[in-house]
């Protein structure tokens, strides 16, 4: 069995009492905390007694520089992620448990890796909606904050109501004594999680740690190893590539069992990463999780114009003294190593994944359609499939059949975090853009919908295009304008990761406000069925839109 539950990955969702176990356990931020953990771990003998603790990158905020008005925000996502994590290790735990109370725990191996690749910096300065970051949304923390108080205050962290991630701070703290975060594949705590490992019939409980270097794609060897699986060479006629891993069993009874794990790389994103027989040979990359925007010079930047450093492991465990300048010909062959290695895995070009995301986000994978046909109250389509009615110019066109006094979800993408709904509240036609929870748009009609057979229509059109450009939203009945108004600043990629468009009803998570309480809110009268329509037509134009709307978002005042 493989499970991989949704802690501690963001955004962070968990009971108000979980979070509140963590009261006052952080209030000294994140400096005096990795501070604490790093003595805990010597103490515990988790890391060597002559490991160091690397300082805090220069562009990452220190607990004091954090205005006071802004500390208990702070101090509430950690709080929240620890009752995450909490909540759901003790599930784990359930799990356990429930194997050995059915007979099975004595011959079962489990293998629980804790981590989301290292702990997360993507939620940067702190947020109560984790996609602001991803969209490129600039914001200030007491924006965050303003927004947060019309939800409930803090105890709304953690809640239904926000897809909060913590301040890059807590997550550099989580990652003690190492340097980096997840998105960083030069340095640990990008690319060191913990393991453990249990299997009663075969393995006495030892707590001594395993200092032997071994990287996940070792799981599976190791399985087929005890098990006795021999890898097919070929399945269904197709020749299957090698197993990089290797199997570590050795390791279970013997804590000083020789090194199995000889050469590996890591990358992403340009950062990356080559181990060798004790050492590692890092390159930064030029991305900084924790920085918003685009980093300085990224259109320029190129390989193997990048500074490697180089760590000897058997003698620094945390990789806090870089001998790069004293080695070069070391340096030279593990940069040799890792294109071979990276060449061997299929991994070119190096940075590749930057080419999307950061160079060219009007290539992203998107659905090929510019029109779709809804037969009536279609739900639970991915947003990731559904036409973006958020960030293109687009018509939707509805026809219903309306009763008298008319209530519920026309449709809805996304969810409470973010994203765009088009309802009747006491008959009111009603249409709401929510910008990750930091900007709503409430547009209205003055009066009610009348009763009987309607075809309703929303058309979007950007007023600028300009990435996160400005929208002119029209509502008509019956060919008839009912309301208008301007979306002030829109989401350029997608509302959420993991919502849908519904029609008729907003299963998922209430995108609007308004009707939060009342959710599904399901529609009491009939849509007989709807038509999207991209306005800009040809593949061509659509793309020249593209081009004008994705790229680097101005500030926001």
């Amino acid at each position: 069995m493989y499970w991989a539950p949704g802690a501690s990955h963001g955004p962070f969702h968990v009971p108000k009492e979980w979070a509140d176990k963590y009261k006052g356990k952080f209030d000294d931020g994140w400096d005096k905390y990795r501070e604490r953990a790093f003595q805990r771990e010597k103490q515990m003998g988790w890391i060597p007694p002559d490991a160091q603790l690397t300082p805090r990158p220069a562009t990452l905020a220190s607990w004091d520089s954090i205005p006071d008005d802004e500390k208990p925000f702070q101090r509430r996502l950690m709080e929240v992620f620890a009752g995450f994590t909490e909540h759901v290790d003790v599930q784990i735990g359930r799990i356990v448990d429930e194997i050995d109370r059915l007979g099975y725990g004595d011959n079962t191996l489990i293998l629980y890796i804790w981590g989301d690749n290292g702990a997360s910096a993507e939620g940067q300065n702190g947020t109560i909606s984790e996609l602001l970051a991803q969209n490129g949304i600039p914001t200030t923390t007491k924006q965050q904050i303003a927004a947060l108080n019309t939800l409930g205050g803090l105890d709304a962290l953690g809640s239904p109501k926000t897809d909060p991630m913590y301040h890059a701070g807590w997550a550099w703290a989580g990652s003690t004594p190492y340097q980096a975060t997840k998105l960083i594949a030069s340095h640990f705590g990008g690319i060191r999680n913990p393991l453990a490992v249990r299997w009663p019939a075969k393995i006495k409980p030892d707590a001594t740690p395993r200092a032997q270097f071994l990287a996940v794609n070792d799981v599976v060897p190791t399985i087929y190893d005890i098990v006795g699986i021999t890898p097919p060479r070929v399945v269904n006629g197709i020749p299957q590539d090698p197993f990089d891993g290797v199997s570590f069993a050795s390791t279970f009874n013997n804590a000083k069992a020789e090194e199995v794990k000889h050469t590996q790389y890591f990358e992403v994103m340009g950062s990356r990463a080559i181990y060798h027989d004790g050492w590692i040979a890092s390159a930064f990359g030029p991305r900084i999780p924790w920085v918003a925007g685009l980093p300085p010079g990224i259109k320029e930047w190129t390989p193997d114009k990048d500074k490697w450093e180089l760590y000897d492991l058997s003698k620094d465990w945390t990789q806090a003294a870089d001998l790069a300048g004293n080695m070069p010909a070391k340096v030279a062959d593990m940069k040799d190593l890792f294109l071979i290695e990276f060449t061997k895995n299929k991994g070119l070009p190096i940075g590749g994944g930057l080419w999307i995301p950061i160079l060219h986000p009007e290539l992203r994978l998107v659905p090929p359609y510019t029109s779709w046909t809804f037969p009536g109250a279609i739900t639970r389509m991915p947003e990731v499939a559904a036409p973006a009615l958020g960030n293109k110019e687009n018509l939707v066109s509805m026809d219903v059949d309306v009763p008298a006094n008319a209530n519920g979800v026309l449709y809805a993408l996304g969810g409470f975090s973010g994203g765009l709904a088009l309802y009747v509240k006491d008959g009111v036609l009603s249409y709401e853009y929510n910008l990750f929870e930091i900007m709503r748009t409430h547009i209205k009609a003055k009066d009610k919908l009348p009763a009987g057979k309607a075809k309703i229509e929303v058309q979007t059109t950007y007023v600028e295009r300009k990435p996160a450009g400005p929208l002119k939203v029209v509502l008509k009945v019956n060919g008839n304008e009912v309301a208008s108004g301007v979306v002030p600043v829109s989401a350029p990629l997608i509302f959420t990761a993991n919502d849908c468009l519904d029609f008729g009803i907003d299963l998922g998570s209430p995108v609007g406000i308004e009707y939060y309480d009342q959710a599904p809110f399901k529609f009491n009268g009939t849509i007989e069925g709807a038509h999207v329509q991209y306005l800009s037509g040809a593949p061509a134009q659509l793309q020249q839109e593209k081009l004008q709307t994705h790229g680097v978002i101005p500030s926001q005042d």
